[in-house]
């Protein structure tokens, strides 16, 4: 039981509401009626709908369109939270204690997996948001202009975008909590939000796993079997760590001097923005002069980025009065804020990647092939 559930698990875990003590190992049901929070259901509905949506769009663009990349996202995406979620959870277990520690523990959900610790809504975040920004970038033809790298680039900031709406507003509604005794790999932080996670998590991650997703899977032509593309895929979900790990080096040197830290993951986090807003912008000024490359814009990318954006932004607004009564950054729930400005900034930004898409696919006014 210690290492499903140790001092810092539980002290976490208590925080949140319930006990981790006692944990089915397999899964958990509970009533959605009865969450901690009302949000819950709604993000869980949210999501959970996305990525479903966003499954079937993909096996229709390998099936129908003959193009395996979006069935590989997802399924890499499902192999990336595979590798990448159970050591957060249970450091313990491959001896991470003592060099990562214990970072962070979801709320509990409807559905709940491995001692809960891990919610179904999160298995199906991976795949929504992975899919999500690569087709708004796909629909711009950064692939297509710009090529694997520069696409995934684009990708890498149209996830960090969406991701951080979500993400500086997840500890307030009591989605998740940080250990914030955990020094080490939560500090430095931008309100109640580790800039590692926003660097590592929201951006490094998607990026490196659509590019090598692109590279293993794309330009085939058709010819890729079933088999080449599901270990192709395996190999894109379980090598996109290693991007996190290098990426994480520069910061990572000067452990202890949180200044040096921010200063580095600041520098990183601007890359990321800059690079994306001329990529978009570059793809933008080509729509404009009408050299784009013509892509269909399919249903899912027309729908859900817009759903997903309006929903959250309904949640904040929820949120904003107990986030302006709050103090020293705490609710009056006992809770931690996000950060309001840096939210904002990335829904101006994930607004205007949807409307430049939309815009790009009313331009095109191409009709998506028709096959028997």
């Amino acid at each position: 039981m210690g290492d499903t559930c140790d001092p810092a698990a539980e002290r976490v875990a208590e925080k949140l509401g319930f006990s981790c003590h006692g944990a089915d190992p397999v899964v958990t049901f509970r009533n959605p009626f009865d969450l901690a929070d009302g949000s819950m259901a709604v993000l869980e509905l949210l999501i959970v709908g996305g990525a479903v949506f966003a499954l079937v769009h993909a096996w229709r663009r390998w099936r129908r369109d003959g193009d395996p990349v979006n069935v590989a996202l997802w399924f890499a995406s499902v192999v990336y939270l595979a590798v990448i979620e159970p050591p957060l959870y249970f450091p313990g277990w491959f001896g991470l204690q003592d060099h990562v520690g214990f970072i962070f523990s979801h709320n509990v959900f409807t559905v709940q997996f491995m001692y809960d610790r891990l919610p179904l809504y999160i298995v199906a975040f991976y795949p929504a948001i992975s899919q999500l920004a690569y087709e708004l970038v796909r629909a711009l033809g950064v692939f297509a202009r710009r090529g694997p790298l520069a696409g995934s680039v684009a990708v890498a900031f149209a996830c960090q975008v969406f991701y951080e709406v979500f993400d500086q507003l997840g500890p307030q509604l009591g989605w998740w909590a940080w250990n914030t005794a955990n020094e080490k790999i939560n500090q430095p932080a931008l309100a109640s939000v580790p800039m590692n996670s926003m660097l590592l998590f929201a951006s490094v991650s998607f990026g490196a796993m659509t590019y090598l997703v692109v590279r293993l899977v794309g330009g085939g032509d058709g010819a890729l079997t079933g088999p080449r593309i599901g270990w192709r895929t395996l190999v894109a979900g379980a090598v996109t760590p290693l991007a996190m790990v290098v990426v994480s080096a520069p910061s990572g040197a000067f452990e202890g001097r949180l200044g040096v830290q921010r200063t580095i993951l600041t520098a990183e986090l601007a890359a990321v923005w800059v690079a994306g807003l001329l990529l978009l912008a570059d793809a933008w000024r080509a729509e404009r002069a009408g050299k784009g490359v013509p892509v269909v814009s399919p249903l899912f990318a027309r729908i859900y980025p817009a759903l997903y954006l309006g929903v959250h932004v309904v949640l904040w607004l929820v949120a904003l009065p107990a986030y302006l009564a709050s103090t020293g950054g705490v609710t009056e729930q006992g809770t931690p804020v996000g950060s309001l400005w840096y939210a904002a900034l990335c829904a101006v930004a994930a607004s205007g990647i949807i409307v430049a898409a939309l815009r790009a696919a009313a331009s095109r006014r191409t009709p998506e092939p028709v096959r028997s």
